[in-house]
């Protein structure tokens, strides 16, 4: 039998035995546990440096690409430089030339402020002229003679002339081949036609057409008196409005004195209208003048045509005369010929001849001679 000692020791041993082996299957799990994790932590590595070396060559891709940006952007940015630079001379060009037409066209503006300015005087002074009943007329009375002084000639036209009967009208035209002028009357009475305009109430404005019915029949029944004269004026009169728009509102307004204007034979006319009847009266005037030029030069021709005719006759006198001494010139040349020939044949004669038969021959040249001797 085994003593305690060595049940003890054997006791101990299998302890010992247990614990190595205990430990060897420890050391042996953290050694495959080691090998485990160094392969991990290997292709950890692995897997590390292949994302290192794709994210080396995306770098260097991405570096490349960023190269050939950064060129193609510099590239660009010049261009864009060039252009930006062209464009700002340009739009330094076209501000600099907009710059001098808007100075231009300030001055412009300057010289119509300026002229607004002097035309707003001249506005209040023709106020002035028109509350005037005498400057009213002399205004009147110049832009009727301004609109004929300018379309007629001189002597087509007279102002203020005295007719037989002592009236002295505003103005007369002369027509042509006519004796009777027309005549033009340019006292026009504004004051009614103002107080219609200036009217705010009704029965204002019916009392202003009333008095502008009155004033206009008064002043057609005056024309018609004293301007319209049997055998010495026109059968019609011309009345002159200094203002288109007093015109209008007399065509607009009171069309019934229109028509008792047309039947008295008067003509109610406007500063355009006055002018288009001056035109019309300048062609008349024209075509006139060159009718009488066309007799005058019809006459000319005329006495041109019988100078010609006696020239004609005394060229065909002289004509004659040349051929009859042509004639006479022929006729001398014959017989100075047939003379020559003669005394060729005398020249010729042999001078033993006797005497009797020269005579003989002398008598018979006399007879053979066409010409007689003159005594």
């Amino acid at each position: 039998m085994l003593g305690f000692f060595e049940v003890l020791m054997m006791l101990l041993a299998l302890a010992v035995l247990g614990v190595l082996g205990w430990l060897g299957i420890v050391i042996s799990r953290a050694s495959r546990d080691r090998m485990i994790e160094a392969a991990a932590q290997f292709e950890r590595q692995r897997h590390l440096d292949q994302q290192m070396s794709d994210v080396r060559a995306l770098q260097a891709e991405v570096t490349g690409r960023i190269a050939t940006l950064t060129q193609s952007v510099g590239e660009r940015f010049d261009s864009l430089q060039n252009r930006v630079g062209d464009g700002l001379k340009e739009n330094v060009k076209e501000t600099t030339e907009n710059l001098s037409k808007l100075n231009e066209r300030l001055a412009v503006i300057d010289a119509a402020q300026k002229n607004l300015t002097s035309l707003t005087s001249e506005v209040l002074t023709l106020k002035d002229v028109l509350s005037n009943k005498q400057t009213r007329g002399a205004f009147g009375q110049g832009r009727m003679e301004a609109i004929i002084r300018d379309a007629l000639p001189l002597n087509a036209y007279e102002f203020q002339a005295t007719l037989k009967g002592g009236k002295r009208p505003d103005c007369i035209i002369r027509l042509p081949n006519d004796p009777r002028p027309l005549v033009v009357d340019a006292k026009f009475p504004l004051e009614s036609f103002t107080a219609f305009r200036d009217a705010r109430a009704e029965d204002e404005k019916k009392l202003a057409a009333a008095r502008i019915r009155t004033d206009i029949s008064t002043h057609i029944k005056d024309i018609s008196e004293k301007y319209i004269l049997a055998g010495e004026t026109q059968e019609i009169a011309v009345m002159f409005v200094p203002s288109e728009s007093i015109y209008a509102d007399l065509h607009e307004f009171f069309d019934d004195l229109i028509q008792k204007a047309q039947k008295q034979r008067i003509m109610i006319a406007s500063p355009s209208l006055l002018m288009m009847a001056i035109q019309m009266l300048q062609v008349i005037v024209k075509d006139s003048k060159m009718r009488e030029q066309a007799n005058l030069v019809q006459q000319e021709v005329g006495r041109i045509l019988e100078d010609v005719r006696r020239l004609s006759e005394r060229v065909g006198k002289l004509d004659t005369h040349f051929r009859q001494a042509n004639e006479d010139v022929s006729l001398i040349t014959k017989s100075t010929d047939s003379i020559v020939r003669r005394g060729t044949r005398i020249a010729d004669m042999e001078l033993d001849t006797p005497s009797a038969e020269l005579a003989r021959d002398g008598s018979r040249m006399g007879e053979l001679l066409p010409f007689k001797t003159v005594e």
